[in-house]
């Protein structure tokens, strides 16, 4: 059978699908090596392309040389430093984690790296508990398959394999950018099955991507959770972003390497004041400054437990309250007689303010969330907007009554302001706006995005909505959102006058400042 040749120019660009695509059916035309997903792919490929030893060596070596660590390095490394992460199995072989740990602790000692060919010191590492270890189950035989590696090898990985269902009897496990193809590694895992009381604090694998995981991952989850292990498979975006939203639901644990890293990959510069006939700005941002945020919330310390039951407590008080739940309590706006009556069948030992951190801010922290509802809850009050609560955003809609005089400039840019899809009159759609708060530039922002929202969204329905959405906004180039983005800034920040969550006179309120110029921009005023 003829192979098509493949030019590198035709196989540039990686990310896309289409490329994929066309060099997977390159490989598969030739009908003797393993398929798309099998367990031995990326050997096999990696061997055919260097067939020597010294050859893949090399490649790798040139590939990971100046490689620095990224931002989930970091935040590993900083679990590492909080005793929130004692071992690191890794099948890499490159030096990311030790470089991070030393950023991290200012120092190289306090990490054991312990490889292949020193089985030994991860066995001592462990059982001293000498706090943290890095383990490198692949060694020197990374590049190549395991059956290919020498007997010493072979009984050394076997001593690694071991050390490695022992400490499964210790502690749980979190899978993270492995696909589980490794067959040496897989028998570990496997040989954790069976064992009493083997991984106490569960076994989550995080899996990135639409495709499935391999059937021998499933395979273990699904014999995990027969055990009553706690097993699951978790979908991520990638590695940084998991352990940034890891690093921001974390109490407790300290951030200050993270915090430089994000400050040395800012780079802020003043906008020019324009010049000439070309107009301004050249860039649209849909960012506005809050130019005032609340510095306090009431904070209550009682016997409850987490978000559901502290938002069922405020239900069935019937009480006005905005709640976040927290590790130092419950912390809410609202008239304190409300708060009393939601929380003291809970048995309130404490009811005092609470200080809202500024540097906590950065993160999603229970502070952040606590401000954005109260923001939205502001917006939604004082400037005649209707809400549909997303989990870390908000979609605010034009109001059912279009008549408003508020609105006549957003009809006359998108025309009628709600309706129903046609033939589908359970689907109803409205003008709005998505939004969200957002950190930069050491401060809150809230970043708007206008949109179609649509209600009454079905399984049957769902194509017909997204159909209805792109053909509705698919004409909005540039100008078009330059105007809307104008029009939703002046409307919500309004003559800058306060935004008030509640509007209350007892207890503690939320109170906002926003403007109306978008994110590093610059207008004229008269």
């Amino acid at each position: 059978m003829s192979q098509r040749r493949v030019s590198p120019q035709m196989v540039a660009d990686l990310s896309s699908p289409v490329v994929r695509a066309r060099l997977q059916a390159h490989i598969d035309s030739g009908g003797d090596l393993p398929p798309s997903g099998a367990p031995d792919e990326y050997a096999a490929l990696f061997e055919r392309v260097y067939p020597a030893e010294a050859d893949r060596r090399a490649y790798l070596d040139a590939k990971t040389a100046g490689a620095r660590p990224s931002y989930g390095h970091l935040a590993l490394a900083t679990f590492m430093r909080a005793h929130r992460t004692r071992i690191v199995w890794t099948t890499n072989f490159d030096s990311l984690i030790a470089d991070a740990c030393a950023k991290v602790y200012n120092s190289t000692a306090a990490l054991t790296t312990a490889t292949l060919d020193g089985p030994e010191l991860a066995e001592q590492a462990i059982n001293e508990e000498r706090w943290p270890v890095e383990i490198k189950l692949h060694g020197d035989f990374r590049s190549r398959r395991l059956k290919n590696t020498g007997d010493e090898l072979r009984r050394q990985d076997a001593r690694l394999r071991k050390l490695l269902v022992q400490s499964c009897q210790r502690f749980g496990l979190v899978v993270v950018g492995y696909s589980g193809r490794d067959e040496s590694v897989m028998e570990a895992l496997e040989g954790v099955l069976g064992e009493s009381g083997a991984l106490p604090a569960g076994l989550f694998w995080l899996h990135r991507g639409e495709d499935p995981p391999l059937p021998r991952v499933v395979e273990l989850l699904v014999r995990l959770a027969e055990s009553n292990v706690d097993a699951a498979l978790v979908r991520v975006e990638n590695f940084d972003e998991t352990l940034r939203d890891l690093v921001r639901l974390t109490d407790g644990i300290d951030t200050e390497a993270l915090d430089a890293f994000a400050a040395a990959r800012q780079r802020w510069t003043a906008a020019p004041r324009p010049g000439g006939s070309r107009g301004w700005p050249v860039v649209r941002l849909n960012a506005l400054p809050l130019t005032q945020t609340p510095s306090l919330c009431r904070r209550v310390v009682c016997a409850i437990g987490g978000y559901s039951e502290v938002r069922a407590a405020v239900q069935r008080a019937r009480a006005n309250l905005l709640t976040a739940r927290t590790s130092a309590g419950v912390l809410c706006y609202g008239a304190d007689d409300e708060v009393r009556a939601a929380f003291e069948p809970h048995g309130i030992t404490d009811f005092d303010l609470h200080t809202i951190e500024h540097r906590r801010l950065r993160y999603e922290s229970g502070e952040r969330g606590l401000l954005r509802d109260a923001l939205t809850s502001a917006l939604v009050r004082q400037r005649g907007l209707d809400q549909v609560v997303r989990q870390r955003s908000s979609d605010l809609l034009a109001p059912a009554d279009v008549s408003e005089e508020a609105f006549a400039p957003l009809r006359s840019l998108v025309g009628p302001l709600s309706g129903t899809v046609k033939a589908h009159a359970e689907l109803r759609w409205r003008e709005g706006i998505g939004v969200r708060l957002g950190w930069a530039d050491d401060r809150l922002w809230l970043l708007i995005e206008p949109r179609v929202v649509l209600e009454g969204r079905t399984e049957g329905n769902r194509a017909a909505a997204a159909d209805f959405a792109r053909e509705r906004t698919v004409r909005r180039y540039n100008r078009q959102l330059n105007d809307l983005i104008g029009f939703w800034a002046n409307l919500l920040a309004g003559d800058g006058s306060d935004l008030r969550a509640l509007g209350i006179g007892d207890g503690v309120d939320a109170t906002f400042c926003l403007s109306p110029d978008t994110g590093f921009s610059w207008r004229a005023r008269a």
